[in-house]
């Protein structure tokens, strides 16, 4: 079980990938992507053939959110990020000032907009917003759902529990790759030769990334590498994805950190 507040309940699973995405992303094959450490910066070559054009998509998670009463907040407003939350997010701004970003869009939920606004004004952008990008739906949100405590201890909710594969407790984990590669793909196009980022959610940016790497769908959410305002990096050469970066310009953050 997790009791990570803005992603979800019940131990994190999901159906399998009916395909795995490939390099390129119009095919279905093995993928060849890796996680590295480091942030990368787009390389645009002149003149250069549509199939050579580097794009990078950076996935950004959210900066800390304030959150004192510990439940699981998912989709509901009025949750904005703490004052270590908003720290996190210059120091991911700053880490990304000298990168070529053209394109920055963001979560409708006020913390994913907040974490966006100092990576897209020192690049004289405006945010914009994508539905894909949300927070995963969970039927435990607004309530408190920490081991040992909480809504987890009443039976009315244990049959919420009784499929951790697709899960049953919240939105198919299939159907959040989807929508998560939509808005990627959308973006890569676009901001074709560039950089871009999209500011996003634990769940739906590791969901992603597990994907785009062939793997099942479910799995330990203790075990998710994706710190608070941490970059996950989509490396394409025109439409193939060549690899994934991992790094955190805010620091490391524990996923079961109550209010995380």
């Amino acid at each position: 079980m997790s009791s990570e507040h803005d992603t979800e309940t019940g131990p994190s699973a999901g159906s399998e990938t009916e395909k795995p995405i490939g390099t390129d992303a119009s095919e279905s094959a093995e993928p060849a992507t890796r996680a590295v450490s480091g942030r990368p910066a787009a390389r645009a070559v002149s003149g250069a053939p549509a199939a050579q054009v580097e794009t990078i998509v950076h996935v950004l998670r959210h900066g800390e959110v304030h959150n004192p009463k510990g439940i699981l907040y998912g989709r509901l407003p009025g949750f904005s990020l703490s004052v270590t939350g908003r720290a996190q997010a210059a120091a991911v701004g700053r880490a990304l000032a000298d990168h070529d970003i053209a394109l920055v869009i963001a979560s409708p939920l006020q913390r994913a907009q907040e974490t966006a606004e100092p990576i897209a004004g020192p690049h004289g952008l405006s945010i914009r917003t994508d539905e894909n990008l949300i927070e995963a739906g969970n039927t435990f949100e607004g309530l408190r759902v920490s081991v040992g405590d909480g809504a987890l201890r009443k039976p009315r909710h244990w049959w919420k529990l009784r499929d951790p594969f697709t899960p049953s407790w919240g939105e198919p984990y299939l159907q959040i790759a989807h929508r998560m590669l939509a808005a990627v793909n959308k973006a890569r196009v676009e901001a074709a030769g560039h950089e871009a980022v999209l500011v996003s959610h634990q769940l739906p940016v590791w969901t992603l990334r597990r994907f785009l790497q062939g793997q099942r769908l479910w799995h330990d959410p203790r075990h998710r590498q994706c710190s608070l305002a941490s970059l996950t990096s989509l490396v394409y050469q025109g439409d193939t994805l060549v690899d994934i970066v991992y790094s955190e310009p805010a620091g490391g953050s524990d996923p079961s950190v109550h209010g995380a």
